[in-house]
């Protein structure tokens, strides 16, 4: 897009050459100007990702990155709050009696079966537990399935108080939307499970790296269809559909 707008190629030396408010802003226009009169929500989030990025890799002075931080809020301005009827639907559904406890019990189940199949299924058992633990953190604290997928052993899980005190969860605000530090304390029966989860069932899903994502992927990187498998697996277990980013719905509406 920076290229088709008249960006020199030879100007983008590097990642961070990419990511200048220079080159941002022009892009987010035309973006904009396609758009119409108000940006789309794929344009409202590109804002903060690029921003988000720009952060994470350094290479911008202060400067740059507070006009990258003016352009997403402006493009925040325009977000729509709201539910739609999708959303609309699943809250009356988490609402029904019993549904959510459902959801809420499912962890335990889950791990039970990957209990049962650690010896003779070992791949098969560790995402079921890998599934467990994600289910079971999104109905504690309903992050976003960018935080989720991106949780690091030590950086966002950690046990301040000793290795038999609690997990807590935590987020600095540049590594979050909406620019909040999210702090949350774990109960004993979610830092069991997890415990259970890295000491048992993890060590597979490394293959052999020494990654420090809490859902590892292929490569060393975290996992990269965490939310697929999470709404396919509570959808064949329950018969509710939701996705990671519903659960935030959810737990506002309990």
């Amino acid at each position: 897009m920076a290229v088709r707008l008249g960006v020199p190629i030879n100007s983008l030396t590097s990642l961070a050459a990419l990511l200048h408010p220079d080159i941002v802003e022009p892009v987010i226009e035309a973006y904009w100007q396609k758009n119409g009169s108000e940006p789309k929500v794929f344009t409202i989030d590109l804002g903060w990702k690029l921003l988000r990025i720009a952060r994470e890799i350094g290479g911008l002075d202060q400067a740059a990155i507070e006009r990258l931080r003016e352009i997403s809020a402006a493009l925040e301005e325009y977000r729509r709050s709201g539910l739609t009827s999708k959303n609309l639907q699943l809250i009356r559904q988490v609402l029904t009696e019993g549904i959510w406890s459902e959801v809420v019990s499912l962890p335990n189940i889950l791990m039970q079966q990957a209990r049962s199949a650690k010896y003779d299924a070992p791949t098969k058992a560790a995402v079921t537990a890998q599934l467990a633990v994600a289910i079971s953190i999104l109905t504690f604290a309903p992050i976003r399935l960018s935080n989720l997928v991106n949780i690091e052993l030590g950086k966002n899980l950690i046990k301040p108080g000793g290795l038999n005190s609690p997990f807590w969860l935590v987020f600095e605000d540049y590594d979050v939307k909406n620019r909040v530090d999210l702090n949350f304390k774990f109960d004993q029966p979610l830092t069991d499970l997890i415990d259970e989860y890295v000491h048992e069932f993890r060590p597979t899903l490394l293959r052999g790296t020494n990654a420090s994502w809490l859902f590892p992927g292929e490569g060393g990187k975290p996992k990269t269809h965490l939310g697929v498998q999470l709404t396919e697996r509570i959808q064949k277990a329950i018969g509710l559909r939701i996705t990671p980013h519903q659960f935030r719905h959810a737990a506002a509406a309990i």
